[in-house]
């Protein structure tokens, strides 16, 4: 089967009612050496006894439909990355697991998949102080050639997208929708480069925004990412979530650290308590003080060597007062 052919029927088993990632996985697996995968995908009996019989009526039928949502694909050249291409970040499947997206739809520099880079997550109505915080490690970070993470909402997010753009870095827009409904926000359009952008999304073609999309969507920014910073997470949430997410994928996670934080921001201190390390600010260059992410970098530091020290902390790093 064709490359091309392959992806359209993974899109159209996407597609399917009944079918989400984990049951893929669960097909994929049990099909993907078999010598007719041709005969299974145009519908086969083999495939029946994985979906009940409203989805496979709708694997017998979607194929007009799909096609439709293929044309507009590729009249808008997006990127549709297997997850066999050489160029999927194979992480996604070793962090996600069965969560892992079977395809991803892009568009932009697709080279920023293998990119060193930093993920932020945060609320959406974060302090002023929060923004400017997020701000100065999104623009520390960018300056140093590594690249953004961060999923294209209003707030931390936005904040972090535009700091790399501004500094002359790169960043990758984890999308919470299906990418036909994706536009450049006017917050981003002057600075807007094509080179220095990926656009990614891990759902189907035209699926609107949810709730639940942007909860998944943050285990996405966590997995391509090598560390996650964190701006006030509330206790319940995409957020803290998301934090947690990225604890339980045994990643560094960072919350940073200021006085006048507002009071919703709760999340933070929950997870300093469960294995987050502080941000402080750095009294030589009032300015966070990164130095423990830029060491996560070096390939002979361990996720353990980031732990500051009590010293360190007192003679080096202040909280953010200002």
């Amino acid at each position: 089967m064709e490359t091309n052919e392959l992806k359209f029927n993974i899109l159209r088993l996407l597609e399917t009612k009944g079918i989400g990632f984990a049951k893929f996985w669960t097909i994929w697996n049990a099909f993907k050496d078999d010598i007719d995968l041709d005969a299974i995908f145009k519908g086969q009996q083999e495939i029946k006894k994985y979906l009940n019989n409203e989805g496979y009526s709708d694997w017998q039928s979607n194929e007009k439909v799909v096609s439709e949502k293929w044309d507009k694909l590729l009249d808008k050249n997006v990127q549709v990355i297997f997850f066999e291409d050489d160029i999927y970040p194979q992480k996604l499947v070793s962090r996600l697991k069965k969560k892992a997206p079977p395809i991803l739809l892009a568009f932009g520099n697709l080279n920023l998949l293998s990119k060193t880079s930093v993920g932020f997550c945060g609320s959406r109505e974060a302090s002023g102080k929060g923004l400017e915080t997020a701000y100065d490690c999104a623009e520390q970070l960018s300056r140093d050639g590594i690249n953004i993470v961060s999923g294209y909402a209003h707030g931390v997010d936005m904040t972090t997208h535009r700091a790399a753009l501004e500094s002359g870095g790169t960043t990758t827009l984890v999308l919470a929708e299906g990418i036909l409904n994706f536009k450049i926000k006017k917050e981003l359009l002057s600075i807007w480069d094509w080179d220095r952008v990926l656009v990614l999304s891990e759902f189907l073609p035209g699926l609107p925004w949810s709730v639940r999309n942007a909860m998944q969507r943050n285990g996405v920014i966590c997995a391509l990412s090598e560390a996650v910073i964190l701006i006030e997470a509330k206790s319940r949430g995409g957020s803290i979530e998301a934090g947690k997410t990225c604890l339980g994928m045994n990643l560094p996670l960072f919350a940073p650290v200021y006085e006048g934080m507002p009071e919703s921001a709760v999340g933070n201190r929950e997870l300093l308590n469960q294995g987050a390390y502080p941000i402080y600010k750095s009294q030589k260059t009032s300015k966070a003080n990164l130095d423990k992410i830029f060491h996560i970098f070096d390939s002979d530091s361990s996720a353990s060597s980031i732990v500051p020290s009590s010293k360190s902390l007192k003679n080096n790093q202040i909280s953010f007062l200002d």
